[in-house]
């Protein structure tokens, strides 16, 4: 196959006989203005033969890119043909009515991405598409696997190619090399040998199928839409195409969905539920809905109790946009204090391919968000966001607030200090970079130049949460529930506490 560069779209066929469409971008950068822990992926699939899939799939992805602003795809089926268009960039910047009117089908699936394992780039995008038994399937993953790097040698040693650096293409070519001639009893093979967590899923030209990993880390339900069904990453992909939540995919659970409706089957054995706290914290739209809680009320409850454990005397409480808002909320509810902006973001940043020149740079966080100083001005603030991570933005708008004439500037946090890095997918950093890991909460206030500072402690989260302990809060506590290889916590970790604390 031969690809160049820019948006000129190419097609071919692989090795099974399944036309493959695709786009070759030009390469893209974008800049990090925040500081907090950056999102997974999201994935949505469909099955309706009397539906516009591919516009459905769209909509749900839009709905979706919170979880990832690095790239977005498409896989449709029709007939015995999947057809993948993907590229770098927004949703909206992929897809245009032309390519959408393109792609047409009886099922779809959809993913935007955000890097953890592999490289920022094109071939890195998803869905993956692969030939099997002179057939194809489409994956498309959310998470991160611990054992990639295991599962890669095996399918190199078998003469399998890569085309990517990403664990996604690791499941596809395990999948494509099984010799299970249907899709299903493929996957009941190959999804007991993963390891990390991974909500998947795959477009075949007769079903879509989705399976989540036994601790449930990363997200995945069930909607129906007028008697067809689908399965995305969080609710809000289903509200915008008017489809009602049925229920989450459990840990180690596969669902497929066909012409006859849907079924499930536990594939995996179940282990100790550990749906990543940050879900709760940040990653889910708060409009969403998991283990049976709006994710809205979840953080106002986490800035309720923010504001009993930690009381400060203040003249105005704002939020740090836009996931700070709902803590913020509840912490002028409970502490009494006056609720207003102080912060107002620019909603059209987005994802540049534009590099700011070195003095904007230099402004860094003023290109995303810039102070009210009316509001500001002569006031006693509490500036409530989600988390810190390394710190470096956190100072920079401590600093921005003080330049904006405010008297003080009490920083309340609505997760505990992240001492431990992630290996399930989520970006932080290595624990060295970490600005708690090590430092006192007070010396990280005066690092950041904080009048006071305090988090949520861990007991404060699982309450505000709503639902019984059934999270991993391993950045916080160091307890890994699924066992992290000892080449993978070295690279990472400086430090164990109760590391890879199997349940």
């Amino acid at each position: 196959m031969s690809l160049t560069a820019g948006p000129e779209r190419h097609a071919y066929r692989d090795f099974a006989g399944r036309k493959v469409d695709m786009c070759r971008p030009a390469a893209a950068t974008a800049g990090r203005f925040d500081d907090s822990p950056r999102e997974e992926c999201g994935i949505f699939a469909i099955y309706a033969p009397e539906r516009d899939v591919a516009r459905l799939t769209y909509f749900a992805l839009f709905a979706l890119q919170h979880r990832g602003q690095e790239s977005a795809g498409i896989a449709v089926s029709e007939n015995s043909e999947i057809v993948v268009y993907k590229d770098m960039g927004l949703v909206s910047q992929v897809f245009n009515e032309r390519i959408l009117k393109s792609l047409t089908g009886q099922s779809a699936i959809g993913h935007v991405r955000y890097s953890t394992t592999g490289a920022t780039g094109w071939n890195n995008a998803q869905p993956v598409i692969k030939g099997r038994n002179q057939s194809a399937v489409a994956l498309a993953h959310n998470g991160n696997l611990v054992n990639t790097a295991e599962l890669r040698e095996r399918l190199l040693d078998c003469g399998h190619t890569f085309d990517s650096t990403s664990d996604t293409e690791v499941i596809a070519g395990l999948l494509a090399q099984s010799a299970e001639g249907d899709v299903k009893d493929a996957l009941r093979e190959v999804i007991p040998q993963l390891r990390g967590a991974f909500s998947a899923v795959v477009l075949t030209d007769k079903e879509v199928i989705g399976f989540r990993d036994p601790y449930g880390i990363r997200p995945l339900v069930l909607g129906d839409m007028e008697g067809r069904y689908v399965l995305a990453s969080e609710t809000a992909a289903l509200d915008i195409i008017g489809a009602r939540a049925i229920r989450e995919i459990e840990p180690g659970e596969m669902c497929w969905i066909d012409e006859s409706g849907y079924r499930i089957e536990q594939v995996a054995g179940r282990k100790r539920e550990s749906l990543c706290v940050f879900e709760f914290i940040y990653f889910g739209r708060p409009d969403s809905i998991m283990k049976g809680q709006t994710l809205y009320d979840a953080r106002v409850r986490m800035g309720r109790r923010l504001a009993e454990e930690s009381p400060v005397e203040a003249d105005l409480v704002i939020p740090v946009p836009d996931t700070g808002k709902p803590g913020a909320v509840g912490f002028a509810e409970k502490s009494g204090i006056h609720f207003g902006d102080g912060l107002i973001k620019n909603k059209y940043i987005g994802r540049t391919f534009i590099e700011p020149a070195d003095e904007l740079r230099r402004l860094g966080i003023r290109m995303k968000l810039n102070p009210l100083t009316s509001n500001i001005e002569g006031r006693r603030i509490v500036a409530v966001d989600d988390s810190i991570v390394r710190g470096n933005t956190t100072q920079r708008l401590v600093a921005m607030l003080f330049e904006a004439g405010a008297a003080e500037v009490h920083l309340r946090i609505c997760s505990p200090p992240i001492v431990f890095p992630c290996f399930y997918g989520i970006d932080m950093a290595d624990q060295d970079e970490l600005i708690a890991f090590h430092q006192s909460v007070e010396d990280v206030g005066r690092e950041v130049g904080a009048t006071s500072l305090a988090y949520l402690s861990l007991d404060g989260l699982r309450e505000a949460t709503g639902v019984e302990d059934c999270f991993c809060t391993a950045c916080f506590s160091g307890s890994y529930p699924c066992v992290v290889p000892e080449n993978l916590r070295l690279a990472k970790l400086r430090f164990e506490q109760n590391a890879d604390a199997t349940r």
